[in-house]
């Protein structure tokens, strides 16, 4: 797909700058409504921040504690087809401190046996279940344990038509979920609604529609999850907030939305590469309808990007803007991604290749999640410089990690 091809909310990017910690290296992008020529753009560096001068002015990039630019490094580089738009630039970076010290914010890292947790609506912020203290903190098997499950037995299926449910004071981690028994708050707090999942036209007639009961808000309608049995929950982690229980703590206001699925996302990606070495992931809908395809390449990247808008521009010495922090680099997973209802050739071969060889670990999100997160990616595809965003048949994504540098 060709840059053209792009949505339209794509915009100019001033100055982008991504930078490898593990390979200690970057690649600056300056647009050429900013600077014309590769001699108009000097790079300094100093302590954990970058100096970017040109004919616009002087921007200023902080960078994460422990990350410096290796003077003299930084030289220019060919920018290929971008050539009549772009001007890229090679550097060297050096790291003196692990930036991997950061805590992790995902549910599935934090939640622990024997600590109290309260559970709110992400929406609303409204709390859904009284206090827990969990005995038992317990994953379940990845999304596809009962395929292989003859490879375990030598007799036959003994789990079948049977579900892996929490007991009382248990909570079970799925890839995206939470199950948990229900208690008696969930009378006020949350509804159940029985609805089919799927399309009930749809062309496989050996797939038939199934029915769920859907759990909602009361207070703000936001689905949460489900009812897999009569007094268990099913609770997707981008639809809850899980907080331990401080004393009298208030609870925040709510994280604005986008953001927040932005980084429950991440976090999940970033957790399922680490623990099972797999980087290709299907996004699917809890019928099994792939919607989106991932393939994470690598998330040790430190990325900032500036709108040509934002880079120079008249300002006086009395200018609140001189006063405004400078633009900050922080971590993010870059990835490849393409739609699974995309018209193009090259894409639905790429979409019938992933399908025919089992290609990406299923992450199952409610619908409407799915197209929240697709929009996040569009919009995070459409900050990058135009021969970032797309390669190959792929369309090309960076978004902010869970961790994020300080």
């Amino acid at each position: 797909m060709s840059a053209l091809e792009m949505p339209a909310k794509t915009h100019g990017v001033g100055v982008f700058l991504e930078l490898r910690k593990r390979l200690q290296s970057g690649l600056l992008i300056v647009g050429k409504d900013v600077a014309r020529s590769p001699a108009d753009v000097v790079v300094t560096g100093g302590e954990s921040s970058l100096h970017i001068r040109t004919p616009r002015g002087e921007l200023s990039l902080t960078l994460p504690a422990g990350v410096t630019l290796e003077q003299g490094s930084c030289i220019p580089t060919p920018a290929g087809e971008s050539c009549g738009e772009e001007l890229h630039f090679r550097l060297r970076i050096s790291v003196t401190r692990s930036s991997d010290e950061e805590a992790s914010d995902s549910v599935m890292e934090t939640l622990r046996a024997k600590e109290t947790y309260c559970f709110y609506c992400q929406g609303c912020m409204t709390r859904l279940l009284e206090d827990r203290v969990f005995k038992r903190v317990l994953p379940l098997p990845n999304g596809n344990w009962n395929a292989i499950v003859d490879d375990w037995c030598c007799h036959p299926d003994p789990f079948a038509n049977r579900k892996l449910l929490p007991r009382a004071e248990d909570c079970l981690l799925g890839d995206t979920f939470l199950l948990v028994a229900k208690d008696d708050s969930c009378e006020q707090t949350v509804s159940e609604e029985v609805s089919p999942v799927g399309s009930e036209d749809s062309q496989d007639p050996k797939k038939p529609c199934r029915r769920v009961a859907l759990i909602s808000c009361k207070s703000c309608s936001s689905v949460l999850g489900e009812a897999v049995a009569p007094e268990t929950l099913k609770l997707y982690v981008t639809q809850v907030v899980v907080e331990p229980a401080v004393g009298d703590r208030k609870t925040e206001t709510s994280l604005n939305r986008s953001l927040f699925v932005e980084r429950t996302i991440a976090a999940r990606l970033l957790g399922l590469s680490s623990s099972m070495s797999t980087f290709h992931f299907s996004v699917q809908t809890p019928d099994g309808k792939a919607f989106l395809l991932l393939w994470l390449l690598n998330s040790d990247s430190i990325t900032v990007s500036v709108p040509e808008t934002s880079v120079g521009g008249e300002r006086s010495i009395s200018s609140p803007a001189l006063h405004s922090p400078s633009p900050r680099a922080a971590r993010a997973l870059k990835l490849l991604y393409t739609t699974c209802s995309h018209t193009g050739v090259e894409q639905r071969d790429i979409v019938t290749s992933w399908e025919v060889n089992a290609i990406g670990h299923p992450v199952v999100l409610p619908l409407k999640v799915c197209e929240e997160l697709l929009q996040v990616i569009d919009d995070s595809n459409a900050t990058l410089p135009a021969s970032m965003r797309c390669m190959r048949s792929y369309e090309y994504n960076l978004i902010p990690s869970p961790a994020v540098f300080r």
